[in-house]
């Protein structure tokens, strides 16, 4: 049997292989990202380091860069399942290091909240909803728009106001929540959808636990929150002043878009929130609160028949 080294010896040497190696090294070379970096490098570059690397530049243009070529997590085409590459400049070679992908720092951060915030699980339905599936009818019309003009002109670290949607049982609003959320993470950017009466009987049993606070501060720094069904919960002052409040004053401050559904428009909501388990009124608290809600969301009214029956 011919050795290892011997084949290669002869591989090396056939005319094929030359060929090949050579426009290889051609197109690796000429590489826009490549071109960049050795640019960047080229007081400390020399022709021999860059030949005996030529094997990791190719390395690095065979793969995809910020998910730019992998439909999904799961399809990562990668050497590493969610770990692209980065050109790093060692002693004596160009050399790759691996680092998480944008999918894959949205999945652990994913996993990390689910973790932490059983809340988070919301029906299979929604998290699998689209636009696709959701039936354009009059009554929804106005609140798909304004979701898809969201859509489209969302940047970080720019004010946008999420949306407010209101309306009755089963026309939908968690719905388009899980479509939007579906249509975000399509462009890699980081959403949460929260179930608010669940959400708020686990804070309220959080108080003995350390992670109370944990759970607070990751509601109030998610890039874009989803408060799905507020005012179905059971008020309390306590709650509602040092749960809500605090988060939401946040997200204001920080300009971070929220977005809430609700059986309420916004009068109905404060009413709501007026008026504690004890029977308290509490007009001024519950303004407080609404003010908040009016600066981070657009109310959209979703009207229809109620598709759970």
């Amino acid at each position: 049997m011919e050795k290892i080294n011997q084949t290669l010896k002869r591989l090396a040497s056939s005319e094929n292989f030359q060929k090949r190696y050579v426009q290889m090294r051609s197109a690796t070379l000429n590489h826009p990202e490549i071109k960049a970096f050795l640019a960047e490098h080229r007081d400390v570059l020399t022709n021999d380091i860059v030949e005996k690397s030529i094997g990791k530049l190719f390395e690095y243009i065979d793969q995809s860069r910020e998910c730019n070529r992998c439909p999904s997590l799961e399809g990562c085409i990668n050497m590493m399942k969610g770990y692209q590459p980065r050109l790093v400049l060692t002693r004596n070679a160009i050399d790759l290091h691996y680092e998480r992908c944008p999918r894959k720092i949205m999945d652990d951060e994913k996993r990390k909240n689910e973790r932490l915030i059983k809340s988070l699980h919301v029906p299979k339905d929604i998290l699998h909803a689209s636009f696709d599936d959701y039936e354009k009818d009059f009554g929804r019309l106005d609140a798909i728009d304004k979701a898809a003009s969201f859509l489209m002109n969302y940047e970080q670290k720019k004010t946008h106001k999420g949306l407010y949607l209101y309306g009755k049982f089963g026309v939908g609003k968690s719905y388009l929540l899980g479509a939007i959320a579906n249509e975000l993470a399509k462009k890699k950017i980081s959403s949460m959808i929260v179930y608010v009466p669940e959400l708020l009987r686990e804070i309220k049993s959080s108080i003995g636990d350390s992670s109370l606070n944990e759970k607070i501060e990751v509601l109030k720094k998610e890039p874009i929150l989803m408060l799905d069904d507020i005012g179905a919960e059971a008020v309390s002052s306590w709650t509602r002043d040092e749960v809500l409040g605090p988060i939401l004053q946040y997200r204001m401050l920080e300009n971070l878009p929220t977005f809430f559904t609700s059986n309420f428009d916004f009068q109905g909501l404060e009413h709501h929130l007026t008026y504690s388990q004890r029977g308290e009124e509490e007009k001024v608290k519950a303004r407080r609160i609404m003010e908040r809600i009016r600066y981070l969301s657009e109310p959209v009214k979703i009207d229809g028949p109620n598709r759970r029956v």
